[in-house]
């Protein structure tokens, strides 16, 4: 599961909407040199466009080749967060973070003299989208309900381990029984033998 691009957008509430790109953090790493810079334009776009056409307060996730773009937009801020993973990413870590950063960004975007205005993105903003971006990568980790359900999971792993241990164990011991059970009826022959003998 990998995280490619983390936006926060200021949306136009006019039609057609206009994105205005207010802050983005984007990991292309695993591109070669010579790539990074045209996935990066298509990431910005790819941003755009789908902050453009999301409807307001209805978070969607959208397919492009091998990449699927989370956007969760608002009315009344018009602003919108945009997640760039790919397929395999799950939904609800995505859509937390991106409620979390609109949640965090509210005094940017409400001071905001216009939704078409992009003001400069302060460093310590840049540093969490960063830092964000970093987290967000194993999705495990940075959900705590999936991190539950891992450990719920490795539980559940050695406790099947613990009962099929167990009924080896008792297996065995039904074994030890039947073997004890069978010795001792022969051991009394041997004695009812070994009397009349003498």
């Amino acid at each position: 599961m990998k995280v490619y691009s983390l936006s926060l957008l200021s949306v136009t509430p006019t039609t057609p909407a206009q994105a205005t790109l207010l802050g983005t953090s984007q990991d292309l790493s695993s591109f070669s040199f010579y790539q990074r810079s045209s996935v990066g334009e298509f990431m910005t776009f790819f941003t755009k466009t789908v902050a453009e056409r999301t409807p307001a307060n209805q978070p969607s996730s959208v397919e492009e080749n091998n990449y699927k773009a989370h956007v969760f937009r608002t009315s009344g801020r018009q602003a919108g967060t945009v997640m760039i993973t790919d397929l395999e990413y799950p939904y609800r870590p995505a859509f937390s973070l991106l409620t979390k950063l609109l949640d965090e960004h509210t005094a940017l975007l409400n001071n905001l003299p216009s939704a078409s205005a992009a003001p400069s993105f302060g460093s310590a903003s840049a540093n969490a989208f960063a830092g964000y971006l970093s987290k967000y990568q194993d999705p495990k980790q940075a959900d705590t309900i999936m991190k539950v359900q891992k450990e719920l999971d490795e539980t559940k792993i050695v406790l099947h381990k613990t009962i099929e241990s167990v009924l080896e164990r008792g297996e065995k011991l039904d074994n030890l029984v039947e073997r004890s059970n069978a010795l001792s009826a022969q051991s009394k022959m041997f004695y009812k033998t070994a009397k009349k003998v003498s």
